[in-house]
């Protein structure tokens, strides 16, 4: 079984992991404390979800980060984390809004020079393999010959490959289409693929409003956690406005423990923003979504992550190994 099972993802936090750190088991070099701040604006993108939807229609973390001097400049909406990566890497925004480690990963790798300023584990896990319900389509080894839309090298894509593991059917079986949620919701709607490997709220109303149901659920059938969440910020910026980035992942800190303690409110404003049906708005009030903020500092978690990455790389959902602590923003 692999060594990153865990019966509990909450109860990662919790357990002894952060001994390994202190026996110096961990592959884990720490820079110097840094103390730069070279600009007085942070660029963030947004979407339609998350905590950065709250935080930017609360209006408490801009007024946070402006006690420190610090102007809140937010660019979007990005309709999924890819382009948000592509803009922190062209210059054109200082901060991701918070999405799957992976497709960061492969960015990297690709050659952006990115790092990560922050981490989120949240719960409950609501990404799913779905088929329309007149599809034929109940179960993974159904998935055999048809074709599924995913995000390449993305929590989509991830899932699928999970699945397809954990079933014994060889990847080779089913047709990856290689789709950002934008196409890939329509190709499911008209019937050009069979299935899509999707996350929240995309998946919800994908499920309403086309009448689908889950063939897999990461919460419900995946025994272990690999796809984290995670903020990033270019190695630049990190290094020239330290002050910054620890002042933005504080801000975030706070965001979560709002959120966390008023559940209603929180997907109330969300819901709003992003236009979905007051159904799909209870159903994650009911569910009562939490959000776990780690700092790039824990020493733990870094190697748990690592394990993930390691486990990407082999199934070829990342071309290459990754070295996590040589991409870590320091503050």
């Amino acid at each position: 079984m692999p060594s990153f099972l865990t019966p509990s993802r909450r109860q990662f936090l919790a357990t002894g992991l952060a001994g390994l750190g202190a026996a110096g088991l961990l592959p884990f070099t720490a820079a110097a404390q840094k103390d730069t701040r070279n600009t007085d604006v942070a660029r963030l993108t947004w979407g339609f979800h998350g905590l950065t939807l709250i935080a930017k229609e609360r209006g408490v973390f801009e007024k946070t980060l402006g006690e420190k001097g610090i102007k809140v400049e937010w660019l979007g909406p990005f309709p999924n984390h890819a382009p948000t990566l592509q803009a922190v890497t062209g210059g054109s925004a200082d901060f991701g809004f918070g999405g799957s480690t992976t497709p960061a990963f492969a960015a990297i790798i690709a050659g952006s020079p990115l790092v990560f300023s922050q981490f989120v584990l949240y719960e409950p896990r609501t990404t799913a393999i779905i088929a329309k319900d007149d599809s034929g389509i109940n179960t993974v080894p159904d998935l055999i010959g048809k074709s599924v839309a995913v995000n390449r090298s993305g929590l989509g894509e991830f899932l699928l490959v999970a699945a397809l593991a954990k079933h014994g059917i060889d990847r080779s079986k089913v047709k990856f289409v290689y789709l950002n949620p934008p196409d890939a919701a329509p190709a499911l709607a008209s019937g050009k693929v069979d299935a899509w490997s999707m996350w929240s709220p995309g998946v919800d109303i994908a499920r309403l409003e086309y009448k689908a149901h889950d063939v897999f659920l990461e919460g419900r059938d995946l025994d272990f956690f690999i796809d984290y969440s995670s903020y990033v910020t270019s190695r630049k910026f990190a290094t020239e406005n330290s002050q910054i980035v620890k002042a933005v992942a504080n801000a975030y800190e706070a965001e979560a423990r709002w959120t966390n303690a008023n559940v209603v409110e929180a997907e109330t404003i969300v819901q709003k923003r992003a236009g979905y049906s007051e159904i799909i708005r209870d159903q994650f009030i009911e569910r009562k979504r939490h959000y776990t903020l780690i700092p790039v500092t824990d020493k733990a978690f870094v190697a748990q992550l690592q394990t993930a990455a390691d486990w990407l790389a082999a199934r070829k959902i990342l071309p290459e190994k990754i070295i996590v602590a040589d991409h870590l923003a320091q503050y």
